[in-house]
């Protein structure tokens, strides 16, 4: 569109002789209004990353004070009995870890169902369960299929970083992101790995929600790390040289041999 009437119809118009149609104007400021808008929007996100990132290293700067101060005070209570002539009992375990480690023929429905309870669906199949009446009574029913003991924090540690996935919408997804965990368990407070297992190794408020987040772990056959590996007749009890129920802290040795 030419604005001034040229004499000569063969001569190119200039810039200022040419007028820019309103909708490529329109277009413009648009396009110039979105660019601003995405460079705000990355500048933002970019901040927040930051300070979900300081975040995360006081809140595991903090954990690790915690578990410190934790250990110290269980070896101050041992040499105070100690001194005094007196026995340490140290308190009950809340966590335990709980492996299937029969197959899935000749089960009984009863066992069955509790198997199905705990997601123990397949050998060598693991779980964190919180220790209290109910589910005592329930290991007691599945003690011959399976074994557990309290993991350390090393442990949890491990498996949760190694073998975590996350349950969402029904899918099996790797915990390759703290993004993961901010999406689903920002409501509780838990953003990010560190949090996920200090929740699940104190046993806190909202363990069962990080723990029904985690799916079952999928552990191999005890490769004899530690000198650990199943026994010829593991289906007895771990006292009587098997490796079914209760092996307390030898659970460690067996899961960092699986992992």
């Amino acid at each position: 569109m030419i604005c001034a009437n040229l004499l000569d119809k063969s001569a190119t118009p200039s810039q200022d002789q040419v007028c820019v149609p309103e909708t490529l104007l329109k277009k413009r400021k648009t396009l110039e209004k979105t660019d601003a808008e995405k460079v705000q929007a990355t500048t933002l996100a970019a901040k927040e990353k930051r300070d979900i990132r300081k975040t995360i290293f006081k809140k595991a700067d903090a954990y690790v004070k915690e578990y410190r101060q934790r250990e110290n005070d269980d070896i101050r209570l041992r040499r105070q009995a100690k001194n005094k002539g007196h026995f340490y009992v140290p308190a009950q375990p809340k966590l335990l870890f709980v492996i299937r480690i029969s197959g899935i023929n000749d089960v009984h429905p009863k066992v069955k169902k509790v198997l199905q309870l705990f997601r123990l669906l397949q050998t060598n199949n693991g779980v964190f369960v919180r220790l209290n009446k109910a589910t005592m009574s329930m290991l007691q029913v599945i003690e011959p299929h399976v074994t557990y003991g309290p993991p350390n924090l090393k442990t949890v540690r491990e498996l949760i970083y190694k073998r975590g996935y996350a349950k969402v919408n029904g899918q099996r997804l790797p915990i390759s992101d703290n993004q993961i965990i901010s999406d689903h368990l920002k409501q509780f407070g838990i953003i990010c790995v560190e949090d996920v297992i200090h929740e699940i190794f104190t046993v806190g408020s909202h363990f069962k929600q990080v723990n029904n987040f985690l799916w079952p772990f999928k552990l191999s056959n005890p490769n004899g790390h530690k000198k650990v590996s199943w026994k010829p007749r593991k289906f007895k009890h771990y006292v009587e040289g098997g490796d079914a129920g209760d092996r307390e802290f030898d659970i460690n040795k067996l899961v960092q041999s699986m992992n």
